[in-house]
């Protein structure tokens, strides 16, 4: 271990005490004891334990902790606090910009405990409603944390989609007699993925010889018929070669999940070589699964029988449901998003903004309820026959009852309830409380049912079936919260969903006009789990979701 390595512990020993306000000359020390032992000309390795705190800028103290390291490669006390802290707060320290002090705050005044959540909460605002996060060191923070992320193992598919369709354009751009086409996890539209890949007709030679242009590039052949690269932009990508004779053959094999291709050869179905897809399935006797659906045995038994369901669509969405204004946390006015909302052919807007008890995100109290029903009131008599809808998510309080007296929730034409608090949960705790919210009348719609934030949190545990039950005795409505790290309900529940009559909504959770464009992957992940559009609720024409509402109320009483 050299003085680096050695240093290293002091200074983050100094930043934690500092993140957990504790004695603030102490830190300072540490701090002050890493830089001195950087500075040494000598290794500590090679001093004698004896002669360490005549060093100059040692001391005693430091002496025995640098010992303490040497001998076990450990310091206690650095233990203890790091037992203490949430990891997610320790690797904060790696986004630039942030020192100890802003990360107190934001782990202690704003409930963050991982980069992705800190990512999530500046694209909603949140940083600004705290003292020392001005509108530019949010967005340096959300810079940051994207460069961050980007060298990470694991992406987004909404990370990823520029840069596939880019490679994609300058494949067919280079080589134009060529066909490149993009594989695996990416075109089964899978949420989350560690790589991409794309099966092209493209010599990996000659490919490898023009993709070297770029000294940052790197490559692992893997064998005779594949390509490993990484770029610039640290994305791994596997290259599948194949003669243009047996495309279809490649490109199908390669963009199915192992569980489907498994139960595909079992059934003694052929695979031929062929140059498109589509023949594999026709001599299967069979309509061709999209790839979205290529993930489990059954899909190929519907698919056989022709019971492939019609997937739902970005067109079929004909209302904007969940959004936030200015009102919280959001960016734009309500008049504003109407408008944004009315210029991409939208028929309605349901205006959510958060409830009282979500103070970090300027929730509103029941005085400025009224005077936001004022203004809604106003904008619908000048925007029609566009409409605004009245809404509120509605925290789910630790008990599970919502935010606001019952009169209060009757004031709304829909509420979405919503755990943001408290997310440390067990499953009975928080079974109990998404029931106990699900029961209530006023409850329409069961916000991101798990609160999962992809590659950053995983959501706290439930019983997604008895979550579905209950929705389905109450009438409630299962959010696919469209945001790309969210896409919850997850995608593998959905058609239990539906074989249980309970109505999804593909929302957006937009908080600015540019939020809108979220549906889209709200939309791709939907497919995956086989959503229709007639058991999608934000499908329903103003007309309709006018009627399904006065309906829902009239069978409250």
């Amino acid at each position: 271990m050299d003085n680096y390595a050695i240093a290293d512990q002091f200074t983050l020993l100094s930043k934690l005490m500092d993140i957990h306000g504790d004695n603030g000359f102490r830190a300072k020390s540490y701090a002050t004891a890493a830089y001195n032992i950087e500075q040494l000309p000598v290794q500590l390795t090679e001093t004698a334990r004896g002669e360490m705190a005549q060093l100059k800028g040692i001391g005693d103290s430091t002496a025995r902790k640098i010992a303490e390291i040497l001998d076990t490669g450990r310091m206690k006390v650095l233990d203890e606090l790091i037992q203490k802290t949430p990891p997610g707060v320790v690797a904060m320290l790696q986004v630039k910009g942030l020192g100890p002090k802003k990360i107190s705050t934001i782990w202690k005044e704003m409930g963050i405990e991982s980069i992705g959540e800190l990512l999530y909460a500046c694209q909603e605002n949140r940083l600004l409603l705290y003292k020392g996060f001005g509108a530019k060191t949010q967005q340096n923070v959300r810079e940051a944390i994207e460069f961050l992320l980007r060298h990470q193992d694991r992406f987004l598919y909404a990370e990823l989609e520029d840069f596939a369709e880019g490679l994609s354009a300058r494949l067919t751009s280079q080589w134009p007699t060529h066909r490149s086409e993009p594989s695996g996890a990416f075109r089964r539209q899978c949420p989350e993925m560690d790589k991409l890949e794309f099966v092209t007709t493209i010599p990996l030679k000659e490919l490898e010889t023009a993709f070297r242009a770029s000294d940052n590039d790197h490559f692992s052949p893997t064998g005779e018929h594949m390509l490993e690269w990484k770029g610039a932009e640290q994305v791994p990508v596997v290259f599948h070669f194949t003669p243009a004779a047996s495309f279809g053959t490649t490109l199908f094999r390669t963009s199915a999940s192992a569980e489907f291709l498994e139960a595909w050869s079992a059934g003694g179905r052929p695979m031929p070589v062929t140059e498109t897809e589509s023949e594999i399935f026709y001599g299967a006797g069979m309509i061709t699964i999209p790839p979205c659906l290529r993930e489990s045995a059954a899909v190929i038994g519907l698919a056989g029988s022709g019971d492939l369901p019609t997937l739902i669509v970005p067109e079929d969405i004909r209302g904007i449901i969940h959004t936030h204004s200015n009102w919280s946390d959001g960016s734009h006015t309500l008049e504003e998003m109407a408008a944004g909302c009315m210029a991409k052919g939208y028929e309605y807007l349901v205006i959510s903004d958060h409830s009282r008890a979500a103070q970090y995100a300027g929730g509103l109290s029941i005085e400025r309820i009224r005077e936001q029903h004022a203004a809604i009131e106003a904008l619908n008599r000048k925007l029609a026959p566009f409409r605004i809808f009245k809404s509120i998510e509605c925290d789910i309080l630790g008990d599970g009852a919502l935010d606001y007296p019952d009169d209060v929730l009757e004031s709304f034409d829909l509420v979405i309830a919503s755990v943001h608090s408290n997310l440390k949960m067990s499953e009975e705790k928080s079974m109990s409380r998404l029931l106990r919210a699900i029961e209530h009348p006023c409850t329409t719609i069961l916000g991101h049912p798990t609160g999962r934030l992809l590659l950053s949190r995983p959501g706290y545990p439930i019983d997604h079936l008895k979550i579905i039950e209950a929705c389905a005795a109450h009438g409630v409505v299962i959010e696919i919260n469209a945001h790309p790290r969210r896409l919850d309900l997850d995608w593998t529940w959905i058609p239990a969903a539906m074989e249980k009559g309970v109505m999804l909504s593909v929302d957006p959770d937009a908080h600015a006009v540019e939020g809108f464009e979220d549906v889209r992957y709200g939309v791709l992940a939907a497919q995956k789990g086989g959503l229709t559009r007639e058991y999608n609720l934000s499908s329903l024409s103003l007309e309709s979701f006018s009627d399904w509402l006065a309906q829902r109320r009239s069978r409250r009483g």
